[in-house]
């Protein structure tokens, strides 16, 4: 699938965050962003849990190379 450019508004911490971080953490963090913004706009609102969303953000992570340690870091650096 190709990859397309999206500007979108965060906080001034999170930007500085974002950009301080290696370019391989930057390609994890926009990949976590690109399957929740997919998964909140695909499906029906209140049709899955927030654990249902998690479970399969993980199994998608987990097919494009992230291991749990990697999706725990990214979460607990934020």
């Amino acid at each position: 699938m190709a990859n397309a450019p999206l500007t979108i508004q965060v906080s001034e911490e999170a930007a500085r965050a974002f950009a301080r971080v290696s370019p391989e953490d930057q390609r994890k963090i926009q990949l976590l962003l690109d399957l929740r913004l997919r998964d909140l706009t695909m499906s029906p609102p209140g049709r899955k849990s927030l654990q249902t969303l998690m479970d399969e953000i993980g199994a998608s992570a987990a097919a494009r190379g992230l291991t749990p340690a990697d999706l725990e870091s990214l979460l607990n650096d934020g």
